[in-house]
């Protein structure tokens, strides 16, 4: 077999059209034996190859040999709807996934050719045969790294019908921002936050980086549970001074299931879907019991409501059940990593007889309420794909009772100290203590502030942005060449922090600087108290410094960010400067995690919305965790850790507003210590419409009046 590794990576290439038809700029066909095809081919095999000669530069042979067993992930149908919260789909996958791994072994990066050629051959009949979504989804989760395919696009981009054509030009096709719905819908106010493509690609790669089933050495990724309750944290805040910025209310928990969902969502997006429908949901709608033999899907409403109940009984005796019937301690620190183990549930759940599937099959209950039973032959709908449910307003509403659960368990800890008090000789109650300490000896902030060119102190600038992406790597049966869609969206100007600190030691100290943001006022105007206002601090950026005797002057630039990923890594042109193999490849794909750049902050309001901004210098001491400097792009641990590395902050996530607060703080300004300050920032928004300046752009850098 006289193939390359890199081809490939043509079967990634127009993945809904046949093997045998041309990819590429090369226009590279795969020879395939007839019966690799589906039977409804195999009689016409030498026809429909032909019929595509003229077109094709050359061909990849692909030898017939004996396949591995795939009769469980053929079960799912070619054309078949595929979804990860499905638990007969994640096996699909997971089986999947276990044979590229026992064809091509993980983090092999030199393989004999026998080893490769076996893999392509076997490769090319699944792709073939079976639902894509479920195997580009497999084949990214199996770390293959010596054939790693491109960053893969979402199910939106890969659904979503061509642009038109006018005299051999592609002319975009405009997303209104008024699309799914009218202002007569209140939650219509926040739709272009809820629908921007920047942050629904975040969710549904944040899935893919975080697979929970599959291979464990893939699945058991360094402190997995707790990044998955404080990355959708974060999206609740975020999402909640949106609304506050659109004069909403915060979001209300969906926790009785079986009281009616008074928001409905139709999202059409069959009118850009070229492959299936999308069920809406009309206002009012009831979950009901689950029965779909065609789906293996059988499960109540009081399953959710026991497992529910069970998880809340775990957190309130401080321990969980083992399969054994042990009662086994959710610890200070590792207790929230275990329970957002069980929430999700992923393979890690220690014990999935007792506390079920709750967060999965929720968002399941949700996504066929239209059709619960499968009498109208009906599918899920967005709240069942992770690159379409942050589409729906419910998702706030559920993934706001699941945030809930997470609180409870927080309010049980023991609230951080203040400061150092005594001196202690164990060793064990000093490094205990450093964990929870809130205070940096000698360290004291005297000044922050936020600095916008050409605006006033502490003011940000936010605006509409109209920008064009390419699909057409997603797009099948479509002209070759760009593919464009053009969306209007959220955007900023880009600023800086500037931050005055004295160390009063006599020698250097290294911190963390952590930078929050949140709203001051709730929806009646009234300032809020600390205890809600620390569940709605936005993360903005963390990272280190060093601190030298004396007064120190730091300045941040908003682009550095350790939450986000630039406008132009979420919508990247794939094929440039890609890696063919190795490290290099696994380094480039998973940078694609991350929040939007151009959603970094909130809308905010014409007149201004005032936040608090937030920023603290903990000591390095607690937070350094010892391991090789990463390479490759860093640039969004926060929300995405690092790639085969520990979660660079030994602190708890979302430190210091995780936990209750000490006795007798009321507001944020009486949780302060001296290695805090918090300054009021005002976010103004211009309703103005303004292109994107420059290509290549690793900001939003725009002359704004």
């Amino acid at each position: 077999m006289g193939s390359k590794k890199s081809d490939i990576l043509y079967l990634f290439d127009r993945p809904a059209e046949p093997v045998y038809v041309p990819k590429g700029e090369n226009k590279v066909a795969f020879d395939v034996p007839a019966n690799y095809l589906p039977e409804s081919r195999q009689q016409m095999a030498p026809a429909i190859v032909n019929r595509f000669a003229d077109d094709t530069s050359s061909k990849v042979p692909v030898k017939q040999i004996s396949l591995p067993d795939l009769s469980v992930p053929l079960q799912l149908g070619r054309r078949e709807p595929f979804s990860l919260f499905i638990p007969k789909h994640r096996k699909l996958a997971a089986r999947l996934i276990d044979i590229f791994l026992g064809l091509f072994p993980i983090y092999l990066y030199y393989v004999l050719f026998t080893s490769l050629a076996k893999f392509y051959i076997n490769f090319a009949f699944v792709c073939e045969n079976m639902m894509r979504a479920m195997v580009v989804s497999a084949f990214y989760d199996s770390h293959t790294s010596a054939v790693r395919i491109k960053h893969p696009t979402s199910p939106c981009e890969i659904r979503s019908k061509p642009v038109r054509f006018w005299h051999g030009l592609s002319v975009p096709i405009e997303i209104p921002r008024d699309y799914t719905a009218s202002d007569l819908d209140e939650e219509h106010r926040v739709a272009y936050w809820r629908e921007d493509i920047g942050i629904n690609l975040h969710h549904w790669h944040w899935h893919l980086v975080y697979p929970f089933e599959t291979d464990i050495r893939i699945v058991n990724k360094d402190r997995r549970g707790e990044l998955f309750y404080y990355m959708h944290h974060q999206i609740q805040a975020r999402y909640n001074a949106e609304r506050l910025s659109n004069r909403l209310g915060r979001v209300k928990r969906f926790h009785n299931w079986r009281e009616p969902i008074p928001e409905g969502y139709f999202p059409k997006l069959d009118s850009l879907v070229a492959s299936r429908t999308w069920p809406a949901r009309p206002a009012g709608a009831i979950l009901k019991d689950i029965n779909r033999p065609v789906d293996q899907l059988n499960f109540d409403l009081q399953d959710l409501e026991r497992w529910r109940d069970r998880i809340y009984e775990a957190i309130h005796t401080g321990a969980y059940i083992s399969p054994r019937g042990e009662r086994v301690p959710l610890t200070e620190f590792g207790g929230v990593d275990v329970l957002g183990n069980i929430m999700e549930a992923s393979i890690l759940s220690p014990n999935q007889n007792v506390y079920g599937d709750l967060h999965n099959l929720g968002h399941v209950a949700i996504s066929y309420c239209h059709d619960p039973d499968h009498r109208y032959l009906e599918t899920f709908s967005i709240m069942g794909e992770p690159a379409t449910a942050m589409r729906d307003p419910i998702f706030y509403r559920f993934h706001a009772f699941t945030d809930d659960v997470f609180l409870e368990h927080k309010n049980t800890l023991p609230e951080y100290s203040l400061q150092q008090v005594g001196v202690h000789s164990c060793l064990a109650y000093a490094i205990y203590h450093r964990f929870t300490l809130l205070d940096f000896p000698g360290v004291v902030i005297t000044d922050i502030a936020v600095q916008t060119p050409n605006q006033p102190a502490n003011q940000i600038s936010t605006f509409w942005t109209k920008s064009d992406v390419d699909l057409s790597r997603g797009l099948d049966f479509t002209p070759r060449g760009a593919v464009l869609a053009r969306f209007t969206h959220l955007n900023h100007t880009d600023f800086t922090y500037r931050i005055v600190a004295n160390n009063r030691n006599n020698a250097p100290r290294r911190g963390t600087v952590r930078i929050f943001i949140a709203p001051k006022q709730d929806e009646r105007g009234l300032p809020f108290v600390f205890r809600d206002q620390k569940e709605l601090m936005i993360e903005m950026d963390k990272f280190t410094v060093l601190l030298r005797p004396g007064s120190n002057t730091i300045e941040r630039k908003s682009t550095e960010s350790s939450v986000t990923i630039p406008f132009e890594r979420t919508f990247r042109n794939l094929d440039e400067s890609r890696p063919i193999s190795g490290d290099n490849l696994e380094q480039f794909n998973f940078c694609g995690c991350g929040w939007p750049q151009h959603m970094l902050v909130p809308k905010g309001k014409e007149e201004g919305f005032p936040m608090d901004l937030f920023i603290m210098i903990s000591d390095y001491t607690g937070d350094a965790v010892e391991q090789d400097e990463p390479t490759g792009c860093k640039d969004a641990a926060s929300f995405c850790g690092l790639r085969d590395r520990k979660y660079p902050d030994a602190r708890p996530m979302g430190f210091p507003f995780d936990r209750r607060a000490r006795a007798g703080v009321e507001t944020l300004a009486q949780f302060l210590t001296g290695n805090m300050a918090v300054a009021q920032i005002s976010i103004r928004h211009t309703d103005t419409v303004l292109p994107q300046m420059r290509s290549g752009s690793m900001g939003n850098t725009l002359t704004f009046a």
